[in-house]
């Protein structure tokens, strides 16, 4: 497979340098959007690679990167990174707190060699506080702010909705922010600053509104019993003749209206607001849905406005007509994969390469950064 060239158009970041010291879940899917968004991201593995337990080829986390090898721990490991760093924008690392300093590439080394270079640290607990030096997954991120407690049935243990919540909405896009915020400072002001990106404060700041709610008294603190977290029955999933299932958010009266219609259901119209209705509600649309099968019941709510969606599977979805409309996946190397958002009217961004092979663009990302201290082998130099 041939290397990676530097990336010439094609992004709102086009220009941007990016260095990714390779890790595994939030900080790669960060590095990722940057890259998507035109940025030239240079990702360094650890020799023998570093990322996910699948071949590097389907990593599609690594697309549209380039990568090289600099083994931290050996003597001009540091000095490798600090070279990128000096010619770099963004530098995210993922490493627990104080790791990178004792490795020597920490924020006061980067910023001796680039004051306006951001630095971008992303973590479960944060840099700061009594569990900042544990160990950590998404799971336990958002159990602890609460957000793992809103899912699911009442009379059943929260729900794990993969690691998309934590690592992901409250980690890598909250550090793509919070880069991009000071990247922007740093190109106003010529100064480069830490951002601290932690999995517990992401996923606290997603539930922003429903605090709101919770303040006011307009939601209650426990599962199934909200207007949007399942405790409505125009608001949640239903099972049907075939075992798959329908998605209803028919949340405003005129929805709801229309939904009942659809579903044959219109002796109900009251109970929208009636919650001493909707036991009622729920099980005699329960019974509707499963007289038909989810490709039934498609049909029957296409084109309306009653807010009905089968729920397809990951492999399902890129055939859905509207996704497919849109481009919403796309194919690159044999992949089926999202494709890059969002979308840009003047600097359209696209799948340019597929996943980065560990150390496959070294000679590359050396000449095109002017650093030729990647392609020294340290254990001939004796550096």
């Amino acid at each position: 497979m041939a290397a990676a060239t530097a990336p010439g158009d094609g992004g709102p970041l086009t220009g941007v340098r990016v260095v990714e010291l390779a890790g595994i879940g939030p900080g790669p899917f960060a590095a990722m959007l940057l890259a998507d968004l035109g940025a030239d991201v240079v990702r360094v593995d650890r020799p023998g690679g570093t990322g996910l337990a699948i071949d590097p080829a389907y990593d599609v986390t690594n697309r549209n990167k380039r990568s090289v090898i600099v083994d931290l721990k050996s003597a001009d490991g540091p000095a490798r990174i600090l070279d990128l760093a000096e010619r770099a924008d963004i530098l995210i690392e993922g490493y627990r707190p104080g790791v990178a300093e004792r490795l020597g590439v920490g924020p006061e080394a980067c910023h001796a060699r680039n004051p306006r270079l951001v630095y971008g640290r992303m973590t479960g607990w944060g840099q700061e506080g009594p569990l900042a030096p544990r160990a950590g997954h998404d799971i336990a991120y958002i159990a602890v702010t609460g957000t793992l407690g809103m899912i699911g049935k009442p009379d059943e243990p929260p729900a794990v909705p993969a690691n998309l919540i934590g690592d992901y909405a409250g980690g890598s896009l909250y550090l793509v922010v919070g880069v991009l915020a000071a990247l922007h400072h740093a190109r106003a002001t010529g100064t480069g600053q830490v951002v601290d990106a932690a999995i517990v404060d992401g996923a606290a700041h997603l539930a922003a509104m429903i605090h709101g709610m919770l303040a006011a008294g307009a939601w209650q603190d426990r599962r199934g019993a909200n207007l949007f977290d399942g405790g409505s029955p125009y608001y949640g999933t239903y099972e049907t003749a075939d075992g798959e299932f329908m998605a209803v958010g028919a949340l405003e009266q005129q929805f709801y209206d229309e939904f009942l219609s659809l579903l044959g259901l219109e002796d109900h119209a009251q109970a929208h607001k009636d919650i001493t209705r909707w036991g009622e509600l729920r099980e005699a649309v329960a019974v509707r849905f499963r007289t038909r099968t989810r490709d039934e019941w498609t049909a029957v709510f296409e084109g309306s406005d009653a807010c009905v969606a089968p729920v397809l599977s990951l492999r399902e979805a890129p055939h859905h007509p509207h996704l497919a409309a849109r481009g919403t996946f796309t194919e690159h190397a044999g992949i089926n994969q999202p494709a890059p958002a969002p979308r840009f009217s003047v600097t359209p961004t696209a799948v340019r390469t597929g996943p980065a092979r560990p150390g496959a663009d070294t000679e590359h990302v050396a000449r095109d950064w002017d650093v030729p201290r990647l392609l020294k082998d340290p254990d001939k130099d004796g550096d």
